[in-house]
């Protein structure tokens, strides 16, 4: 049985997904959440033919254009039979698809390495993850290799949410810093009602999120960021300071990690409350 919804907390601001793992994604005016997160959300991934692992901008230092590509959902009827795929679209303007015969050989051609288009996750997928020396110490920056969930290419949980009041929290402490929602890749952005402020979301894990009459979502823990938030994007410039100030000032998190509690369609307008 549901719980209580309690007070509205906000709004559903911004709505994205992202088709393909790394790549640049789409705002949406609405959207249907599934059982696996939000439908056509990390879709597809690019698998690295020489190693076997799923490429990620996790490792900038292997994979370092992945956000010159964008990436759009498309639908396709082959008889009666509505069919979902991907429209990719390269650093250099060009457009593949899913469908297309030569799109690995073109993707592998333009990233310069080997890789393979997939909707299907390898059996116990692995990516590479860099991570830069916050502190000046003079230590090494380290690489390692990260296992994610078998059952899509999420890193953890299948949906990622962030509200306007962390957002500003952080530009409070680094004013020069760009903390746009484009360097942190949610699906939900949410705008909370004032006078709340802070890193608000620190506080739901645990507990149900109700967004809109139907879609309840299970909140499992903040989300803990990495160097992507640091990388160039579009006019956004490369900024390592905007890792260190998430690390000194909310334990390296940003928003909060997701599982589906009840499925339903979401828009941007759609009310956000927790659930007692």
């Amino acid at each position: 049985m549901e719980r209580t919804i309690g007070k509205q907390l906000g709004s559903v601001r911004e709505l994205w997904r992202y088709p393909v793992k790394s790549m640049l994604g789409e705002p949406l005016q609405s959207g249907h959440v599934t059982a696996r997160g939000l439908h056509g959300d990390r879709q597809y991934a690019m698998i690295d033919v020489e190693t076997g692992r799923v490429v990620s901008a996790k490792n900038p230092r292997r994979w370092p254009t992945m956000f010159q590509y964008r990436a759009q959902m498309t639908e396709r009827l082959s008889g009666s039979e509505a069919l979902t795929g991907v429209r990719i679209t390269l650093s250099n303007g060009r457009i593949v698809t899913e469908a297309d015969s030569d799109v690995d050989a073109v993707l592998s051609q333009s990233l310069g390495r080997a890789v393979r288009l997939t909707s299907v996750p390898p059996e116990k997928p692995v990516l590479e993850m860099y991570s830069p020396d916050l502190e000046d110490s003079g230590q090494e920056s380290t690489e390692e290799m990260v296992s994610i969930p078998s059952t899509g290419f999420f890193d953890e949980a299948p949906v990622h949410l962030v509200t306007t009041a962390t957002l500003d929290a952080l530009r409070a402490h680094y004013a020069i810093g760009q903390f746009e929602v484009r360097r942190f890749r949610p699906n939900v952005v949410i705008a909370v009602d004032s006078p709340v402020s802070g890193f608000v979301e620190n506080e739901w894990a645990g507990h149900l999120l109700a967004i809109g009459s139907t879609v309840r979502l299970s909140v499992t823990r903040g989300c803990p960021r990495c160097v992507m938030t640091t990388l160039p994007v579009q006019e956004l410039p490369q900024d390592l300071n905007i890792l260190r100030t998430i690390a000194r000032h909310n334990q390296g998190v940003v928003g909060v990690l997701a599982t589906v509690h009840t499925p339903g369609d979401i828009s941007p307008g759609d009310a956000v409350s927790l659930c007692r």
